[in-house]
């Protein structure tokens, strides 16, 4: 019992993959759908891309538990704020609340968060605050476990002035890359564009993922034997 106990008390490593990029009129945010406890996947179709405001989102990434207190205070906040200006917040005040809410408790927090939104000041913004605090404005960020199988690969494909659908087709190759490479990473891709006209939710299935380098394709798969038909019974 005892080993069994120090286990259960070890450390977890936690894993994820969550992309902000701007394009010329908005942000697409993305991330995988995998949360794992260690070598356990307790949810293999989480959504990490959670709604602060009508305009503003936010990618969580570390402890799941930490990351929705932190994005729940903000909503709460935020909602406050937009009562007492008559207007919605813009995407760098939600920006600031996340990391003032990271920075004071940085002793207690494991998370690293993505802000992305539009507003009708500042257009597109991405906000990369990670573990401890900082925040930092980018044309894009990457976050999580799969991010270190991204960086190179965004210094080549990464250019100004994309559209809505190479920037919403550069994430979705991006988090199929890490998901391939990172264990950690998993599942579905979902993507949130949010621009002037509002905001698309998008969902890509698993199987519907680019395959990389030696993946390959399922075949004879337990679910193709319990789908084929039954064989011919045996006549003596």
């Amino acid at each position: 019992m005892d080993g069994i106990s120090a286990d259960l008390n070890a450390p977890h490593s936690m894993g994820t993959t969550i992309i902000g990029v701007t394009y010329d009129g908005g942000v697409v945010l993305g991330a995988d759908s995998r949360t794992s406890t260690g070598m356990y996947v307790a949810n293999r179709a989480s959504d990490k891309i959670t709604q602060l405001t009508d305009n503003v989102y936010v990618c969580r990434s570390g402890s799941a538990a930490d990351s929705q207190v932190v994005s729940d205070y903000v909503r709460y906040y935020l909602h406050q704020h937009t009562i007492q200006l008559g207007q919605p917040a813009t995407v760098k005040v939600a920006a600031n609340l996340v990391r003032l809410l990271a920075y004071n408790n940085k002793n207690m927090l494991q998370t690293g968060l993505i802000v992305g939104g539009w507003d009708k000041y500042e257009g597109g913004k991405i906000y990369g605050i990670p573990l401890g605090g900082t925040i930092l404005e980018q044309p894009f960020t990457i976050g999580g476990s799969g991010s270190s199988y991204l960086y190179g690969f965004f210094d080549q494909v990464w250019k100004e002035g994309m559209t809505q659908e190479e920037a919403e087709n550069l994430v979705v190759k991006a988090v199929s890359l890490a998901i391939a490479r990172d264990g950690a990473s998993g599942g579905v891709v979902r993507t949130v564009t949010i621009n002037k006209d509002g905001v698309t939710r998008k969902f890509y299935p698993g199987d519907t993922l680019p395959l990389w380098h030696e993946e390959l394709e399922a075949k004879n798969s337990l679910l193709d034997i319990l789908s084929a038909p039954s064989p011919d019974p045996m006549i003596s």
